[in-house]
Parts: C-alpha cells; sequence; structure tokens
C-alpha cells in the first residue's frame, strides 16, 4: 500500500472537527496496549494522508525557513492544519482516558491485563496477514523477533530508569509504532516499563515528564519513524515478520498475573484459586481478541479497492 496521496486542497471547519474527531479515536487507541493507532487511522480513512503529512515535516524548505523565522511561509509548505487537528484530538483522548486506565490498573490489574492480552494475541494474526509472500525471510524473521522478544521482556525490570533519555526514548520508540498498522505504541511502553509511569505521569500533570516524552516523540516521528516507514517500503515481508514474533514473544509481558521475584524482574504465576477472577479474566482476554479482529477486518475491508 503506498503512502504517497494526494491531500485535500480546502477543508471547512466541520471537516477539521471531524479531523479532531477521528484523532481522539486514534488518541484513545493508543494508549491502551495492544490496539493501534495506525490501525484506527486505516479504519478512519486518514492513515495514509497521516503517514504523508507526517514525511512533509521534514520538507528540506520547510526547516530552512523555519531556522531563519519564516514561519508562515515555512508552514505554507506543511499539512499543519491537518496535523493540528488531529493532534488536538489526539491529546485530548490521552488526557482524559488515562484517568480511567490508571484507576483500573490499580484497583483490577489482572482483569486489565488479560484485557490487553487479548488485543495483543489478536493482532498477531492482524500483522501476520500483511505478508504477502511467506518463505524462508519471514519466517527467520518471524522466528528472531518471538524470541527476541520473549527474552528481552523477561529482563525488563520493574522499575526501569527515571532519568531524562529514557523517557525521551520511551517518547520515541512509542510513537514511532504509529507508522505500522496492528503495532501498538502504548504497547511499547509496556515493554519498556514505562506505560504505567507515563500513565501517571498524564493524571498528575508531570509537566517535567511529559515534555521529556512530548520531545521523544517528536523525535521519533521524524526519524524513527521514517526509518520504520522506509523498512516498511522496502524489506516489507522480513520487516513486518519481525513485528509479527516480537507481539508473540511479547505475551509473556502481558500474563494477567504476576510476582516480583527476588532479583527484581516479573515473573509469570498461575492464580491462587480458580474462582470469580479467573472467570472474568477469560472473558476479558476473549473478548479483547475480538475486538481486534473486528477492527482488521473492518481495516481489510476498507484498504480494499473499489471495484
Amino acid at each position: 500500500m503506498s503512502t504517497e496521496q494526494e491531500q485535500p486542497t480546502s477543508r471547512t471547519f466541520v471537516d477539521y472537527v471531524g479531523l479532531a474527531a477521528r484523532g481522539f479515536a486514534m488518541g484513545s487507541s493508543d494508549i491502551v496496549p495492544g490496539v493501534s493507532g495506525g490501525t484506527m487511522a486505516l479504519i478512519l480513512g486518514i492513515y495514509e494522508e497521516f503517514i504523508s503529512s507526517i514525511k512533509a515535516v521534514m520538507n528540506r524548505e520547510a526547516i530552512k525557513l523555519a531556522l531563519r523565522f519564516k514561519i508562515k511561509q515555512a508552514l505554507d509548505l506543511i499539512p499543519w492544519q491537518f496535523l493540528a487537528s488531529v493532534a488536538i484530538g489526539m491529546f485530548a483522548a490521552v488526557f482524559t482516558m488515562s484517568f480511567f486506565l490508571e484507576w483500573v490498573l490499580h484497583n483490577y490489574p489482572a482483569l486489565l491485563w488479560a484485557f490487553f492480552f487479548g488485543l495483543v494475541a489478536a493482532s498477531i494474526p492482524t500483522v501476520g496477514r500483511r505478508i504477502k509472500t511467506w518463505n524462508y525471510v519471514p519466517i527467520v524473521g518471524l522466528i528472531v523477533g518471538a524470541v527476541g522478544a520473549y527474552i528481552l521482556v523477561g529482563l525488563v525490570p520493574v522499575e526501569t530508569p527515571e532519568t531524562w533519555w529514557f523517557f525521551i526514548i520511551s517518547g520515541a520508540v512509542a510513537i514511532s509504532a504509529m507508522v505500522l498498522p496492528g503495532v501498538s505504541g502504548s504497547f511499547m511502553l509496556v515493554l519498556l516499563g514505562k506505560y504505567e509511569r507515563i500513565l501517571s505521569a498524564v493524571t498528575n500533570m508531570e509537566i517535567g515528564v511529559l515534555l521529556m516524552v512530548i520531545a521523544g516523540a517528536v523525535v521519533g516521528i521524524v526519524t524513527v519513524a521514517q526509518v520504520l516507514s522506509w523498512l516498511f517500503k522496502r524489506y516489507h515481508d522480513g520487516t513486518v515478520a519481525v513485528l509479527a514474533g516480537m507481539l508473540l514473544g511479547s505475551l509473556r509481558k502481558v500474563w494477567p498475573w504476576k510476582a516480583v521475584g527476588e532479583n527484581g524482574l516479573e515473573q509469570n504465576i498461575l492464580p491462587a484459586q480458580w474462582g470469580g477472577e479467573v472467570f472474568w479474566v477469560i472473558v476479558l482476554a476473549l473478548f479483547g481478541f475480538a475486538l481486534i479482529t473486528s477492527l482488521s477486518i473492518w481495516a481489510a475491508r476498507r484498504e480494499k479497492p473499489e471495484t
């Protein structure tokens, strides 16, 4: 699928409100591990324009004008109205939905992780279906991604560095996941051990932490995202296979029942007793799986060219 798309030359105020609403849906998806904002953009019909608009930010002439403080002329060369509208919606979602998610994580962690487990599990075939030709390259990529992620998430400590550079890296990695449908930015924060910490920073308005994450997001969206987009275009099947494998291996991280070992690392355990909580864990995991499966089917239908 090409990411080049002719952008609309004129939009009304109502059109921009609609873009903000789409941004809200994308932002809501991005704060839930396993749900991809890129997938939501695909479903809502703005994925191609979103990617091409991000690439347009790196317009060399626009950068030169901005460095000479010719801001208006620089903005004329990039689709800033589109990006601003979507960004407003996304930020609104982050700052409204985060309170609820933090509360559930604090009070019902097993149930929420079960839901996330179902979301991520369903994302594996969703991403895998984007592989056009199965040969030794995607097979090796799938195995490498799965084994690598399984080992990696087992090595991530419960508490990761509370340093400025790690928050910047977290923001860059998370926002880069927006480029590829099926890859969740929030899930990348889970792997980095920073999901709950950044969620708390949002709800408590820790401006310093948020500015570092935003700075990382800016860096990621114009650098790492560009690299991922290039890999996706040049080495499509291999890249997608590695991503699918990473999701498979990463299921270790979202297992609902956890304990902290003496070495400070998380360990997956079985429930102490098979009661009502286990029932709801299974229900929510299945619901999460069904949700992503339905969204992927919808997205696939949107991608098919009309005949």
